[in-house]
């Protein structure tokens, strides 16, 4: 039995080095499998699932707020999930429903359009709520590290009626690789 243990113990610091070294080798993976994704061009198709990804998230901030969650956390989180607003670029965000504060360049301007402020214009335009986003782009532009689409979308309301917005929006690589906005533009179509 003394036998087994030492040879345990002499074992142990062999068994623990070479775990040690896994793990850091899938650090030294996971980190440059992100580099490498940070680094690689952006497709049409990430385009497209980035669209779907933000459409859910504003019919999330609408079900956080109709079951009375934390609206708030669910809009920060959105804004923080598909924004370059921490990334230090420039985020051209014209929202649709805005005449007095046409531009939100801070994501606490954002914020403020998604979820409302007292005694502003913006009414909260995520807690109407949304049951649906749909997309149809006109066109996706890429460019290597950037991309751009033009389109309307269509938010479905909790009558099944839906309202067709025109957009255009740009996309960077965050440093997590994952696409964030960095340029929103939509309005309400011409009525004549």
């Amino acid at each position: 039995m003394t036998f087994k243990f030492i040879i345990l113990a002499a074992a142990a610091p062999f068994a623990l080095a070479a775990c040690t070294a896994a793990e850091t080798d899938n650090a030294s993976s996971d980190a440059a499998a992100a580099e490498a994704g940070a680094a690689a061009p952006i497709t049409a198709e990430e385009v497209a699932a980035a669209q779907e990804a933000w459409g859910q998230g504003i019919v999330a901030i609408g079900k956080v707020f109709t079951e009375q969650g934390d609206v708030k956390a669910a809009a920060e989180k959105h804004i923080a999930d598909f924004y370059n607003y921490g990334g230090g670029d420039t985020i051209l965000f014209k929202p649709t429903l805005t005449s007095e504060d046409q531009f939100r360049g801070t994501a606490d301007e954002a914020l403020s359009y998604f979820i409302g402020t007292e005694g502003t214009e913006d009414k909260g335009f995520a807690i109407k709520p949304w049951t649906a986003v749909r997309w149809e782009n006109e066109g996706t532009v890429t460019d290597g590290d950037s991309a751009m689409a033009m389109g309307n979308y269509y938010f479905t309301d909790t009558d099944g009626n839906e309202t067709k917005v025109e957009y255009t929006f740009g996309y960077v690589r965050g440093d997590d690789g994952a696409l964030k906005i960095n340029l929103h533009h939509s309005s309400v179509p011409y009525s004549g």
